[in-house]
């Protein structure tokens, strides 16, 4: 028998963090004491009231039989109540959110909906690379917009070119930035729902690290600029708010009429998230926060440590206002690449070469914050000792 892939999953480039993984292994198998700052997975445990709430919810029979594919109608409102208490937004939790089996499904699944072949979406480089293969699956093409430090890793809506306007449907967001840890002003959201209207293109924030932010910056959700709910929806995550990334939990919520194409994709191919996790993930958004607020307290100490480290010993890196990641430029004339194989294998570093999230990102590794102070002075004095 003949097995060969699709075209479509040939198009495929390596998955970032499956060659990561890989290479982490090896390391790991030649007995090295590896200082993983690869993946932005939290090692901090999610709270315990949340893991109560979830044993509770699963000891209740209730919660063993199908789940609806757009969320309990529990979960729905606290989202939606969630989203009124930390941004102002008020939405009709019955056509304006649904639930997702982390933020990551609905990102890959929202093209399915409105994305023909043929057709274009706006995609940030460097980035997440789910945006570029939700787009390969529903056959559509990707235009990149490239995210610089001369333009404060924003994207320039003045650059795309006519022809590409009128072919595109979708144009991604996300902000606070992965992988760059950027930040975007009201202004820019403001220019984006004009670009927005002007072509007709839908607006996809991913607002994954809105909650991860430090010295008092507050991340806005793009909902609340005037205008936005016309023409967009907004991906939101509890993975690292609550250090829930193995729970596989999120919603998206925005215009009634982008919530209910992205249900009828999820209701053909899965079956919705396990009913008790949706009740912890209530019991997390019902909270008071004090857990994400003392997340962020580790995070910006872990962040000064990192960062004023690297700076020690010459290596340029911003200090981010929100996300746990660092983007460090490169020393010298190395390539991302090279030099980040090079902290694995000389000082049994992980980090993440920056042209894996996009060309642009050449010149930078990602650093995420995920191991304690201790060990991310350590892994600088390693990298010290290799320059």
């Amino acid at each position: 028998m003949d097995i060969r892939p699709s075209a479509r999953l040939a198009q495929l480039p390596p998955y970032l963090f499956v060659e990561l993984d890989r290479l982490k292994a090896e390391a790991v198998a030649r007995g090295v004491d590896v200082i993983d700052l690869g993946i932005g997975d939290p090692d901090l445990p999610t709270p315990r009231f949340i893991v109560e709430r979830l044993a509770a919810a699963a000891a209740d029979p209730a919660t063993h039989r199908y789940p609806s594919s757009a969320g309990s109608a529990a979960f729905r409102a606290a989202a939606a109540a969630w989203m009124e208490r930390r941004f102002g937004v008020r939405l009709d939790p019955e056509r304006e959110v649904t639930a997702l089996i982390g933020s990551k499904e609905g990102i890959a699944h929202f093209p399915l909906a409105f994305l023909d072949p043929g057709e274009v979406v706006l995609v940030p480089t460097p980035g997440y690379p789910v945006y570029h293969i939700g787009t390969l699956f529903a056959g559509g093409e990707t235009y990149e917009l490239p995210l610089v430090a001369g333009n404060a890793f924003l994207p320039d809506l003045d650059a795309v070119p006519a022809d590409v306007r009128r072919r595109a449907r979708i144009l991604w967001l996300n902000y606070p930035n992965n992988p760059t840890g950027a930040v975007a002003p009201p202004e820019f959201f403001e220019r984006v729902v004009a670009f927005a209207r002007a072509n007709d293109i839908i607006v996809c924030h991913d607002a994954a690290y809105t909650e991860m932010t430090y010295d008092g910056y507050r991340a806005p959700s793009f909902l609340e600029t005037p205008g936005a709910r016309e023409v967009g929806i907004e991906f939101h995550s509890l993975s690292k708010t609550y250090n829930m990334t193995g729970w596989r939990i999120g919603f998206a919520a925005g215009h009634p009429d982008l919530v209910a194409g992205l249900r009828a994709v999820k209701s053909n191919v899965d079956s919705g998230q396990f009913d008790a996790v949706q009740a912890a993930a209530v019991a997390a958004l019902e909270s008071d926060q004090s857990s994400v607020r003392d997340n962020a307290a580790v995070y910006a100490e872990r962040r000064d440590t990192l960062v004023e480290g690297l700076r020690r010993i010459g290596i340029e890196a911003p200090l981010p206002k929100a996300t746990f990641y660092v983007w460090a430029r490169v020393p010298g004339e190395e390539t991302s690449a090279g030099f980040a194989r090079r902290l694995l294998e000389e000082a049994g570093v992980v980090a993440t070469p920056g042209n894996g999230f996009g060309a642009p990102g050449e010149g930078y590794v990602r650093m995420a914050l995920t191991v304690a102070r201790e060990r991310l002075a350590e892994a600088v004095e390693r990298i010290r000792k290799i320059l």
